[in-house]
């Protein structure tokens, strides 16, 4: 049967001051949805995979401390299908939990691994080439099967995968190779060649595939995942296991080791507009910005400013712009943060100044 897990655990720091450690991004009501209101990113992975499958077979992974807010926000979440992380240690260990959870349920699952902080219009063409990524596992039953984003433009900020020999399926390749994030001139040279997509972080395999894969190149998170399943009391053993397993991500412990492999990795392209919202400019590429030029949420009036996200949280607060260029402008009840859009990647660093000089309240 087919199944899929949004991965939810992030905390999304680079979207600070209004992702905070107790309301992270995927949470938040930033995104334009088609009825003309606003919903978090989660909510709209979730209606994005209603799409394909029944609500039932959606599963929601995330930290443990956001279990409660999760639920809120997703009422049809089926009541078992929330997996809860006591600590994050990386892609490797929260996808092969999932992987593990989903199996000990149908031990003949095929899984789609999809993320909450995604924006991809339209659904449809999402929709489709997961159908064709779930089709390739019935010709390709040991493949592990990535989504890539057809490329835009020469960007240095996400990783790259190269297309090889065409496959059984309509749609999808075998992956020649994965690539870091490159230089600008890298970037270019992939992008002319029409032979690289964006890496996505989106994978459809069996969920037993992904757990032998584990077996075989990580054999100490896949015997902690074992023992966490077979536990009695399935909740002690993941607070006392899952925290000591070796921290790394699914890229470098599966898809890469396998990509070695002939054959054994796939890539279907999406033909979509895409937006992985890691920080503020990301944010002003979504549908429906809010302003000619400008990214705008809540209550804000500008005059003579352009290529600006601003956002206030507070219906009753005014945000007012003047002559204001390429910046960044968040309000929220406790903290105003002013930035250059050049600059928005360093939100990060910013915090972490905030909490050495003024202790966690900010956070």
């Amino acid at each position: 049967m087919r199944h899929a897990v949004i991965m939810a655990g992030g905390s999304g720091t680079r979207l600070w001051p209004l992702s905070r450690t107790a309301r992270p991004k995927q949470l938040l009501d930033v995104v334009a949805a088609p009825d003309g209101g606003v919903h978090s990113l989660l909510a709209e992975a979730f209606s994005r995979l209603q799409a394909v499958l029944p609500t039932e077979q959606i599963w929601v992974c995330t930290g443990e401390r956001y279990g409660d807010l999760v639920r809120a926000a997703l009422p049809e979440l089926g009541a078992d299908r929330l997996i809860l992380e006591p600590v994050a240690r990386d892609t490797a260990n929260a996808v092969g939990l999932a992987a593990a959870v989903v199996a000990d349920v149908d031990p003949d699952a095929e899984l789609a691994v999809v993320s909450a902080d995604h924006v991809i219009r339209p659904v449809e063409a999402f929709a489709d080439a997961l159908r064709v990524a779930y089709d390739c596992l019935a010709v390709r039953p040991g493949a592990l099967v990535t989504l890539g984003i057809s490329p835009t433009s020469a960007a240095t900020g996400f990783g790259y995968v190269q297309r090889g020999r065409p496959t059984e399926v309509s749609g999808a390749v075998e992956v020649a190779s994965f690539r870091e994030k490159p230089d600008r001139e890298t970037a270019e040279r992939y992008l002319a060649s029409g032979e690289y997509l964006w890496n996505s972080g989106m994978f459809v395999w069996r969920a037993r595939t992904v757990l032998d894969a584990l077996a075989r190149h990580l054999p100490e998170t896949a015997e902690g995942l074992r023992r966490i399943i077979a536990a009695e009391d399935r909740a002690e053993a993941l607070a006392e296991i899952f925290p000591t397993l070796p921290k790394i991500s699914v890229d470098y412990a599966v898809l890469e080791p396998a990509a070695a492999e002939p054959g054994r990795v796939l890539v279907v392209a999406l033909d979509v507009d895409w937006l992985d919202v890691g920080s503020w400019p990301a944010l002003a590429g979504a549908p429906d910005g809010g302003g000619v030029g400008n990214a705008v949420r809540g209550l804000v009036v500008a005059l003579d400013s352009s290529g600006d996200v601003v956002l206030s949280d507070d219906p009753s607060h005014l945000v007012a712009l003047v002559g204001v260029r390429d910046s960044v402008v968040v309000h929220t009840a406790d903290v105003t943060m002013v930035c250059p859009v050049a600059d928005a990647e360093r939100v990060k660093e910013l915090l972490a100044l905030v909490e050495q000089r003024t202790g966690a309240a900010w956070t």
